[in-house]
């Protein structure tokens, strides 16, 4: 009885998926590693996962011993592509693994993907888990060879899989409805992952603990703001009083502000100084509060002018973590203080100490300081407020790169297709299907025409390569004469057949003119 070809819909691809990537994560090995002189623990080399991998594929009954070690990396970059490994400094989404001691780790976000249903109600669940059970039913193997597979027939109808497919994607189509909760945890990966190549930390949890990333500030920040980028809070209660505001806008636009080009009184500029200074130092917690302190403390490292737009960058994102509210306020502080700075008709604010030094000496406890008191604090909050004057513009407003990369995220999860996992496993491994059983005889007398097929498209290929010179294409056919004479035979039946070949080839034309001199002949002669 002949074997009807079933072709693998989304659902088994999907279920297949979910298992070998449930597998590969919870049993492959992993153990330190020493890279460029650091070294990363619980994480493996690109030729482990791909020995690893592929002595799996080959013992298990859904691939089978004839997969190739080209295929397990293929399937290893699907892999890196859709974040079921990353790279150590937390890079994924490209397809960039070799067979090399790269090396590579399993990300805290679980890699399973959503079931297309499949079932009816009434059925029991029992059965579904028995089902998915036996299907990738691995083996405990080791290095010996694999037993012996039975070999099976394939036959085929192209048309009537292509059809089965294209009706198979109408039913099956899903589009994927996004939640609040897959929207938060895009922008969590997100700002991880940018953070981590940034600083080039293979983990950020010495630093940054995961619940100290709250998307619906990083979304506020970036999305509720005034034409020049600064917050705009909704909860007025909690932004600057307004008699903090006046205060600022008198001293940001001096001597404008009042109405009048002379201050109200000797002096004034200085007590509505100190009326802004004394709020921002009254206030319980630095304005990038205590929890983010060794975040903003490891960036400091990078304030070196050849790392200076790392620097930027890395401060860019941390910022965006801070409430909506402590960012407004830093905001509207830093461009404060960038006006006084600048402004050559403001008068000295101190008798003793410059207008910058100043206000770094005011503010920088107000904008960094560590809970418990530490020997370096103030000197880390000087440095880092310093560097904040000059670059703020930069770094408080909102990276459009990082929201792009969201929403294209985001975009891909709207529009995932359960059926695009089958075809990124049909790419690298061959289409399965139930087949009818075949003789050894019949597969031997299978595997000898195959190959003489093969055999002989490739002398095709080589009687059909115009690059070839015909000294070389004489040379490779009677090597191929030697090795095939058979093949050779049924293509060249007779010499007259070989020779038309190279009838074509330009004939060397005598010349025209003799070039022999002639003898000279005397007089005398």
């Amino acid at each position: 009885m002949e074997g009807r070809v079933v072709s693998p819909g989304p659902y088994r691809a999907t279920k297949l998926w979910n298992e070998v990537t449930k597998y590969f994560r919870a049993e492959m090995p992993r153990r330190k590693h020493r890279q460029h002189f650091k070294k990363y623990g619980n994480c493996f080399t690109a030729t482990e996962a791909i020995d690893w991998l592929h002595e799996l594929l080959k013992n298990n009954s859904n691939f089978g011993p004839e997969v190739t070690r080209q295929q397990t990396i293929q399937l290893l970059r699907k892999f890196l592509k859709n974040h079921v490994i990353e790279d150590i400094k937390g890079r994924w989404g490209s397809e960039n693994l070799d067979d090399n001691h790269n090396l590579f780790r399993f990300p805290s976000v679980s890699p399973v993907k959503i079931l297309p249903r499949r079932y009816p109600l009434s059925e029991s669940t029992d059965n579904i888990s028995k089902q998915t059970e036996k299907t990738f039913k691995l083996p405990h193997f080791s290095r010996r060879t694999p037993k012996k597979y039975e070999f099976r027939e394939c036959k085929e109808n192209t048309e009537n899989v292509k059809s089965e497919m294209m009706e198979e994607d109408r039913k099956n189509m899903c589009i994927r409805q996004i939640t609040q909760a897959d929207i938060d945890e895009v922008w969590r990966n997100t700002v991880v992952i940018h953070l981590q190549t940034i600083l080039g930390m293979p983990s950020l949890n010495e630093v940054l603990h995961p619940a100290q990333i709250v998307p619906r500030y990083i979304i506020y920040n970036m999305t509720n703001t005034s034409k020049r980028g600064v917050v705009l809070l909704q909860d007025k209660s909690e932004d600057l009083p307004h008699w903090v505001l006046s205060a600022m806008k008198c001293l940001a636009n001096w001597p404008r502000s009042n109405g009048t080009s002379q201050p109200m009184y000797m002096g004034f500029e200085r007590d509505v100084f100190k009326t802004v200074a004394d709020y921002f130092l009254s206030l319980p917690e630095p304005l990038l509060t205590f929890q983010y302190y060794e975040l903003f403390v490891n960036i400091l490292e990078m304030l070196q002018s050849h790392l200076e737009r790392v620097a930027i960058e890395a401060l860019q994102i941390c910022c965006l973590l801070l409430p909506p509210s402590n960012r407004r306020k830093l905001q509207l502080l830093m461009r404060m203080i960038s006006r006084i700075c600048e402004n050559v008709d403001m008068p000295r604010l101190h008798d003793a100490v410059g207008t910058r030094s100043l206000m770094i000496q005011t503010f920088s406890r107000c904008i960094l300081c560590c809970e418990e008191e530490v020997d370096l604090d103030e000197l880390l909050a000087i440095r880092l407020v310093s560097f904040l004057m000059d670059h703020h513009q930069e770094i408080l407003e909102v990276p459009i790169y990082l929201q792009v990369a969201v929403q294209e995220h985001l975009e891909i999860l709207k529009t995932t297709q359960m059926e695009c996992l089958g075809e990124e496993l049909s790419t690298i491994f061959p289409t399965y299907s139930y087949c009818e059983r075949i003789t050894s005889q019949e597969f031997d007398a299978q595997k000898i025409f195959t190959s003489q097929a093969a055999v002989a498209e490739l002398l095709e290929s080589v009687i059909k390569d115009r690059k070839l010179s015909v000294k070389d294409k004489k040379k490779k056919l009677k090597q191929f004469q030697k090795e095939y004479p058979e093949i050779y035979r049924n293509r060249f039946p007779t010499t007259e057949s070989e020779a038309i070949l190279f009838e074509d080839r330009p004939t060397i034309k005598q010349p025209m003119l003799s070039l022999r001199k002639p003898k000279l002949r005397t007089l005398r002669s």
